[in-house]
């Protein structure tokens, strides 16, 4: 499927190249480069066609995962693959970055080696891997350099050969607690009166697991209904789901992401925001209102406003009470950090901008985009009504917690 695999930094340097059906010349690097400098990471497509490969790519961390491939492959199952090996990365070295990688050569290559077989998936499932390459520490890798030994276990890991090679076994805990975090990122566009033209809300379950043994769990939504695009980790017995909507399963041990999901139609939104911006021969008035809307009571917080004003305008004199707020003159961007929301005064930026001069009316409007976070809060009101635990007579400690992030949440002008 894979060809060859590579990793760039944001400058298009070659961090790491792996190839699987043949060597591949970094020249076709290029032909990515080339096409990403028509746009964002975010705006061109994740794949295109060259004259003899097809090309796959992902953003993470401002690191590039190109994949190259030589026949038909589903896409989709591609960019998977990658962000999988991303959060495989994430999960041994808690953070990736270019410096990180470079010091973890040997066990990034040792990872591409086993969960890739000739460019096939083969052991993708972190649990698995931490047993047959151990996470890198100063002592194995001051030991490896002086016995020159491989870090790679000779062994198979011990669920392997079981119904459930997610799971290690004889695990064992002197405290049973299982967590569970419900992320959910908003994806929203604003027309200038605040009313939402388009909602998308894409959730995902996070899971923490230390329960001994082998345990069975079932988790139920109070409302599994409003929940669309599916998709489960492979323990998951999507049978049951498809008959009752109770998620049963048997969970791997320690961090693994459940599912994924996505929720459609108008939604509320737990904020709004109200810009009003106008020319007027050669200068422009900005303000722009934020406040919260349904929130439950919860705070948001973390909250910023970016402005992105046409490359016309020279200078910004914005103002706001509440917040700090600074302009890019050579980004002309404009960037108000108010962080938590008051509930008894609304948040307004206000000022006026200055185009260049010739110039009365730009040809663009500026472009607005809200950050924010709101804890314990679901937009979609998802809710876990039980979890019950089967063939373990202990009673785990149960957590449920829950994030709301803004994601593309945009107000136009």
């Amino acid at each position: 499927m894979i060809h060859s695999l590579f990793i760039l930094n944001p400058l298009g340097d070659v961090l790491i190249e792996k190839h699987y059906r043949g060597h591949i010349q970094r020249t076709i690097c290029e032909t990515f480069w080339d096409e990403l400098g028509r746009g964002t990471p975010e705006n061109i497509s994740p794949v295109f066609n060259t004259p003899k490969y097809v090309l796959v790519h992902i953003s993470r961390d401002s690191l590039f995962y190109l994949a190259v491939l030589d026949g038909e492959a589903p896409p989709l199952m591609v960019v998977e693959l990658l962000h999988r090996i991303a959060d495989t990365f994430e999960h041994y070295f808690e953070r990736v970055n270019e410096s990180i990688l470079r010091e973890n050569f040997v066990s990034v290559y040792q990872l591409l080696d086993e969960m890739l077989d000739n460019g096939i998936p083969f052991t993708t499932e972190p649990n698995e891997l931490v047993e047959m390459i151990p996470p890198p520490t100063l002592v194995k890798k001051v030991m490896g350099g002086i016995t020159g030994s491989s870090s790679v276990n000779a062994d198979l890991p011990a669920g392997t050969l079981t119904n459930t090679p997610w799971r290690k076994t004889g695990v064992r805990y002197a405290t049973n607690e299982v967590y569970f975090d419900i992320i959910e990122h908003v994806d929203a566009s604003v027309d200038p009166n605040g009313i939402v033209t388009s909602s998308e809300i894409s959730g995902e379950v996070q899971s923490l697991c230390k329960l001994s043994g082998m345990p069975d769990l079932s988790l139920i939504f109070s409302n599994p209904h409003i929940l669309d695009d599916v998709s489960f980790h492979r323990c998951v017995r999507i049978s049951r789901w498809e008959q009752s909507k109770v998620i049963s399963f048997v969970p791997p041990d320690g961090s693994f992401k459940l599912m994924n999901y996505r929720v459609k139609g108008q939604l509320q939104m737990p904020i709004y925001v109200k810009p009003q911006v106008s020319f007027h021969n050669g200068n422009g008035k900005v303000s722009v209102m934020v406040g919260l809307k349904n929130t439950q009571g919860k705070v948001v917080e973390d909250t910023k406003i970016t402005i992105q004003f046409p490359k016309s305008v020279t200078t910004a004199n914005l103002t706001s009470p509440i917040g700090t707020v600074s302009f890019d003159d050579s980004t002309k961007t404009c960037r108000w950090t108010i962080g938590k929301i008051p509930k008894d005064k609304t948040p307004m930026l206000e000022g006026s901008v200055q185009l260049q001069s010739g110039v009365t009316t730009p040809d663009s409007m500026p472009v607005i985009s809200a950050d924010f976070k709101i804890v314990m809060f679901t937009v979609s009101g998802l809710k876990v009504d039980s979890l019950s635990v089967h063939n373990e007579k202990y009673k785990p400690y149960k957590g449920v917690r829950s994030v709301t992030k803004a994601g593309k949440f945009y107000a136009r002008t």
